[in-house]
């Protein structure tokens, strides 16, 4: 009886009426209870109405209140009307978890591989020696560039690739180094690099250099340990007993420099010839030494995490050499050996490309990995192979499983002398077919040791290879200058003692009309400005709507906005010797592109006749010729002048790489889909 007696006053009310009252009416009527007979007297009288225990319990009167105690609120939550609709939330909750889950795998699952940085945009390739130069000597400089970033972003770059300015001795423009952990003084100090790279990266933008691990300076310390014998430096570098009598010597085989004569120098310290692939000055390093190796490796990471994102890996198809010493064939077998002196003369197969050098860029990759681990910090690796053939070239991509590098260098538009519809066609059909599946192209139409495209095919290609290079599936790769229109300098008065050929592509930046066209306010700078920098300069440019920066600006700008182009299918629809037709499209999107470049003379097309079901007309997305831009042409006969370009924006079920005429005609890097419906890509095609 107590038991219930306390359960009764824990759960007792103040009632009016039927009326409930929530513990906060005052001065309510409320009856006197008569005192029970076993209590005392004078004890005080509880003011409430006490709700019947277990054993009387009839809840079907009373309603849910608030501040009910625990003991009322479990009697009415095991109700049914309470109870199923709390379970039936309960499992709804459940099932739409394990729904967004299993969405969420489901989209990771069937999402194409995300583009990294080095895809995701063009590359701008920089010789910081004639870019900017920020304190008046004539020589461009680390300042300098930092100084054009704001230029660099309005060409909606992503990467910049700054060439060699290690601490040099300035043979072969600066690739015989001495040591490869020093700026050159000529472009600043060590603090100059690390304030650019901390605001190259402030812009969102990407940083890759040179490496060149082939060969040192004669003047690098190791070298003058080697040739002395130093402990371990002492086979550093490739040495050989040879002769050497009355200042002539004679070398152990007949291989070549790339520069020519013999590739064998002797040194008068250490009485024995050393090997060196370029000049005498860049003795090559000894990369079946394990030591070498390790040094090349620390060297890697020491720029890494200096904040580089990226290496161009220079000459890498030199790194080793045949263990024999063997004679290599000549081209012309009756040529007298003693008048073998060229280097095209002799076929290298002893002295490049030698098994084992591959796993030596492995060995790179691998290294660079272990600095790509934080999201967001993928370190590149480019492979430059200038000079090599398609099948060798694509063994940079690596194995399968067996990463090399993101991709070797494509220079084989920088070394075209001519064009046409069918040579355009050629040198692209030959990256896309030889390219292992999955891997990523890049194009390039002029670099250092290239004849700028003006001075090599004429001003009237300029913007068209532009727009060639905006429009092929990949990364394109622009060197400094070309987004204006820059040519060759002319071979007269220059300050540097090298081979004129190899300097004259390496002119400085025309950035105004000003004196030296604004790239220094130097009495004098290492090269002179190309004469025609008074037209052909950025700031006048700028201000011009139908120059080649403006377009350059408007490709670029269209690259990094259209999936069309960063992710599409590429299919070749016509060529001929005048001009190259192809289309970049992607499923789930029924927009294509048509891109027509003319390099012959001038043409007229008919599209209809190659592609079916064409409208009479289609607009003009895009044209070398600013006037054209958003007008429209008729389908049966389109007419080009001689450099003229395209692209054609049409509406299109029925993809072209999925029509049987076409599908061996059409490349994909990385097959994506495009979903409407949720705006996503995914890899269900």
């Amino acid at each position: 009886m107590a038991e219930d007696k306390r359960k009764r006053d824990s759960i007792r009310m103040s009632m009016k009426g039927c009326q409930t009252n929530n513990g906060f009416v005052q001065n309510e009527d409320i009856p006197e209870q008569d005192p029970d007979p076993g209590s005392v007297v004078g004890s005080p009288q509880h003011n409430a109405v006490s709700v019947p225990g277990p054993e009387e319990a009839d809840l079907q009167d009373i309603r849910p209140y608030a501040g009910m105690p625990k003991e009322v609120l479990f009697r009415f939550s095991s109700q049914a009307r309470y109870r199923v609709p709390r379970e039936v939330l309960f499992w709804l909750t459940v099932a739409t978890v394990i729904l967004l889950i299993g969405a969420t795998i489901t989209i990771i699952a069937i999402s194409p591989k995300c583009l990294d940085w080095w895809q995701a945009g063009p590359m701008y390739q920089i010789y910081p020696r004639s870019f900017k130069d920020s304190d008046k000597d004539g020589n461009g400089d680390l300042k300098g560039i930092q100084d054009k970033l704001d230029y660099i972003t309005t060409l909606n770059i992503k990467t910049i690739w700054i060439t060699s300015f290690y601490k040099s001795s300035l043979k072969d423009f600066r690739y015989g180094v001495e040591d490869f952990q020093e700026i050159d003084p000529l472009f600043g100090t060590m603090t100059d690099f690390e304030n650019l790279i901390a605001a190259i990266h402030d812009k969102g933008l990407k940083l890759i250099i040179d490496f060149i691990p082939n060969h040192t300076s004669d003047k690098h310390a190791w070298f003058q340990l080697s040739r002395t014998r130093t402990g371990k430096y002492t086979d550093y570098y490739i040495w050989h007993d040879c002769i050497h009598e009355n200042d002539v010597t004679i070398p152990p085989n007949n291989w070549l420099s790339v520069y020519g004569n013999s590739s064998w120098h002797f040194d008068e310290v250490r009485k024995q010839c050393y090997f060196h692939q370029f000049t005498k000055e860049q003795p090559d390093l000894n990369f079946r030494n394990p030591a070498v190796q390790e040094e090349i490796k620390e060297i890697i990471q020491f720029w890494l995490a200096k904040g580089v994102d990226g290496f161009s890996f220079d000459a890498v198809k030199f790194l080793l050499e045949a263990h024999h010493l063997r004679d290599e064939i000549q081209v012309n077998k009756f040529q007298i050996p003693v008048s073998v002196t060229h280097y095209s003369e002799l076929y290298h197969d002893f002295t490049t490309t030698q098994v084992g050098m591959h796993d030596l860029v492995r060995s790179f990759r691998q290294t660079m990995d272990q600095y790509s681990r934080e999201p967001g910090r993928y370190r590149f690796l480019g492979a430059e192979v200038y000079a090599e053939s398609i099948d060798r070239t694509m063994m940079y991509y690596g194995l399968p499983f067996i990463q090399e590098a993101d991709f070797p260098f494509n220079n084989y538009l920088t070394t075209l002398d001519s064009l046409s519809g069918n040579i355009v066609h050629d040198v692209v059909t030959s990256w896309m077919e030889n390219m292992p599946e999955g891997r990523w192209p890049n194009w390039m139409i002029g670099g250092p040791d290239s004849t700028r495209l003006t001075s090599r095919l004429g001003n009237q290609y300029v913007n068209i290879m532009n727009m060639l290079l905006f429009t092929l599936p990949g990364t394109p790769i622009t060197y400094y200058g070309e987004e204006i229109g820059m040519g060759n300098i002319l071979a007269t008065d220059l300050n540097e003692n090298y081979d004129a050929n190899t300097l004259l592509s390496k002119s400085p930046m025309q950035w105004d009309n000003s004196s030296n066209a604004g790239f220094s306010e130097g009495n004098r700078t290492w090269l002179p400005t190309n004469s025609d920098y008074h037209v052909v300069n950025v700031e006048v440019q700028k201000t011009q709507p139908s120059s080649t920066l403006k377009l350059y600006q408007d490709l670029s700008l269209l690259h990094s906005n259209e999936l069309l182009l960063s992710r599409g299918w590429f299919c070749l629809v016509r060529n001929d010797s005048h001009s190259v037709v192809y289309t970049r499209e992607l499923d789930g999107i029924d927009r294509v592109f048509i891109v027509i470049l003319n390099f012959g003379e001038s043409t007229q097309l008919n599209l209809q006749e190659t592609i079916s079901s064409l409208p009479t007309r289609l607009r003009i997305k895009l044209s070398t010729n600013s006037a054209s831009k958003g007008s429209e042409v008729e389908t049966r006969g389109i007419f080009l002048e001689k450099g003229d370009g395209i692209i054609l924006e049409h509406n299109m079920k029925n993809l072209l790489h999925h029509q049987t005429a076409f599908r061996d005609k059409c490349f994909v890097s990385n097959r994506a889909c495009y979903s409407s419906a949720l705006d996503i890509l995914h890899s269900l095609c």
